[in-house]
């Protein structure tokens, strides 16, 4: 297992063993570079013992507090808090003074009880496996299958995938191991697990207040999440898009006085690429600035992919990440992104269009939606009439109408490609229907559907899977957690300010980098991976079709998905779908060809 792990922890390894517990731990090392914080930690007594990834922030803070309290700290490292601060407040009262990204794992001997700790957004992973009186974890699937706990592949699991290119928090790719939510602590006492909620974002009221004043303490906000951030006794770099998180984040960093390298990815002659502006951001904020070009050619291939992620994932600006991560490496081990400013402050242009269907939605009469149901036949669905059509379906159906036209998982059954395993698999939250109670409610339930999928397992995957498999940190000031409880406070209608995406940002962006800055479209970080497909791509398509292991074990039809790349020309941008399927095609020869079907030991499965 700490095999499976070596390229997130490169900078030593530890073992301990109680009588009924054994942690083993990779060290990345960010605090207090000398033994003295090595992993497993354990307190003076032997009797608690702690397992880390990630950084408690305040763990300063924390430390001198302990301190009065008469705790002796052997270390300068942000690890130690979490043995004396179990010791002196149990595992809620430390849990709830923790500031930071962290998952962790702490075993009691005393009273026998292990704790499992994931932080508030989700930012660190953490898996485990049960199996009668046993329990194993780690940071990823892979690891828990090198260590013999994972069954066969889940049937929904790989439907998952083919839906959203990831697998969503709620499973994982193996049968028999989960993923421990975000705010949770799961609890291992005389084999039985209990998992509960230590915290929540979610608005129980929206705070009304002036639109200045939300920009005046966001601002203050975000300044103190880059400060904590900048901690560290390791180089720190900065990635710089061409977008307003990012540079609200190199904005901060400079008002802070530090020595930080901002660093691009760029796609030259592609229309993603956004490196001009980002060196445009770069001199309007007088910071150090590297572009590294990424071509077909020197992109991170689907090896390279597949092997920093512990489940198939296909989200195409990962190669970028993976580009990115390997070359500030080379600099630095700590590297400040702008991710969550889009999530947190509704920069998505879905944002607006959803939040302008629920008013409409709530001043329509009873009766609506099956009234639209019976004229949209009628209206013909071309140019802007289509999108027309889209918004009174959201308006009239909810966020079940935006589910329905989606073309993920549909997309394979329309074109033959499933095989026999997949035939009856089915995607829960594609059965709901549409209503107008739905509609009134659609920015809820779109939020809601967006954290449990694309901001848990795609977006934080992505950033953590990339940086930490170059053994690089990787930190968000956007996803701080007094920041994201502030901003989470806000009604929709604030931070989507005179109809503006993600206006707040927009507003410290005008005054403190330009108005360039400020007013720029979202583009997303993207990496043309579609259109690699059709053409560099092509040939190995065709040969990994050709002779398919996912149609050898029957999740698929290999003809027709030949049959669909064959019809695309040079160049074309392929569907995401064909994309998802030569990500997995490859993962499946690479984690199982040479597997059984079950990779849980004798021992394990009878215990």
């Amino acid at each position: 297992m700490l095999g499976a792990l070596a390229k997130r922890g490169p900078d030593g390894h530890g073992i301990y063993a109680w009588d009924n517990a054994v942690f083993g731990h990779r060290r990345l090392a960010i605090f207090d570079l000398s033994e003295a914080g090595r992993q497993p930690m354990l307190s003076p007594d032997g009797r608690i013992g702690v397992t880390f990834n990630g950084a408690i922030y305040n763990f300063t803070a924390l430390r001198s507090e302990l301190s009065a309290r008469g705790y002796r700290f052997g270390s300068r490292s942000d690890t130690e808090v979490l043995v004396h601060g179990y010791d002196a407040w149990g595992i809620d009262g430390l849990v709830e003074r923790l500031h930071g990204m962290f998952a962790f794992a702490l075993w009691d001997d005393r009273s026998q009880t292990l704790h499992l700790v994931r932080d508030r957004l989700g930012v660190k992973p953490l898996l485990f496996f049960v199996s009668g009186s046993l329990l194993a974890f780690a940071s990823t699937a892979s690891a828990l299958a090198a260590g013999g706990f994972a069954g066969e592949l889940d049937p929904h699991a790989i439907a998952e995938f083919l839906e959203f290119g990831f697998v969503t928090d709620e499973r994982c790719i193996y049968q028999g191991v989960s993923k421990l939510g975000a705010a949770c602590i799961a609890t291992w006492r005389d084999g039985a697990l209990t998992v509960r909620r230590y915290w929540s974002a979610g608005p129980q009221q929206r705070e009304r207040v002036p639109f200045r004043e939300a920009v005046e303490t966001t601002e203050k906000l975000l300044l103190r999440a880059v400060e904590l951030r900048l901690q560290a006794d390791v180089p720190v770099a900065a990635l710089l898009s061409g977008g307003i998180d990012s540079a609200l984040v190199c904005w901060a960093i400079r008002e802070l006085g530090a020595d930080v390298t901002a660093y691009t990815v760029a796609t030259p002659g592609d229309p993603w690429d956004e490196s001009a502006d980002a060196v445009r951001t770069a001199t309007e904020l007088r910071v150090p600035h590297r572009v590294l070009p990424l071509t077909a050619q020197s992109a991170p291939t689907i090896d390279d992919l597949i092997a920093a992620y512990g489940e198939p994932f296909a989200c195409g600006s990962a190669l970028g990440m993976l580009a990115i991560s390997s070359a500030v490496r080379q600099h630095a081990k700590v590297l400040l992104t702008g991710d969550g400013g889009d999530d947190a402050f509704l920069g998505y242009p879905r944002n607006l269009q959803y939040l302008l269907a629920q008013r409409l939605a709530r001043t329509l009469p009873s009766g609506s939606t099956s009234a639209w149901r019976a004229m949209r036949g009628l209206v013909p669905r071309v140019g802007p009439l289509r999108r027309a059509v889209h918004f009174v379906d959201y308006a009239t159906g909810g966020y079940p109408a935006v589910i329905n036209v989606r073309d993920g998982f549909p997309f394979y059954e329309q074109h033959g490609m499933l095989g026999e395993r997949l035939q009856s698999s089915m995607l829960p939250f594609r059965s709901l229907h549409p209503s107008l109670s739905a509609a009134r409610r659609i920015m809820d339930d779109h939020l809601d559907f967006e954290m449990k999928t694309y901001f848990f397992s795609e977006f934080m995957t992505k950033v953590d899977g990339a940086t930490m498999s170059h053994g690089l940190e990787a930190r968000a000031p956007m996803l701080d957690q007094r920041l994201w409880e502030y901003v989470a406070s806000l009604p929709y209608d604030l931070r989507l300010h005179d109809l503006r995406l993600k206006a707040i940002l927009r507003d410290i962006a005008r005054r403190r980098v330009s108005a360039r800055v400020a007013k720029g479209a979202k583009r997303g970080f993207g990496v043309p991976v579609q259109r690699w497909l059709t053409g560099r791509w092509r040939k190995s398509f065709e040969q990994v079709f050709g002779d398919s292991a996912l149609e050898a074990g029957g999740w698929i039809h290999a003809q027709p998905v030949l049959r669909s790349i064959a019809a695309l020309p040079d160049g074309e941008t392929a569907p995401d779908q064909l994309w998802y399927l030569y990500v997995l095609e490859h993962w499946v020869r690479k984690r199982c060809a040479s597997q059984p079907a079950s990779f849980i030991p004798e021992t394990v499965r009878t215990a």
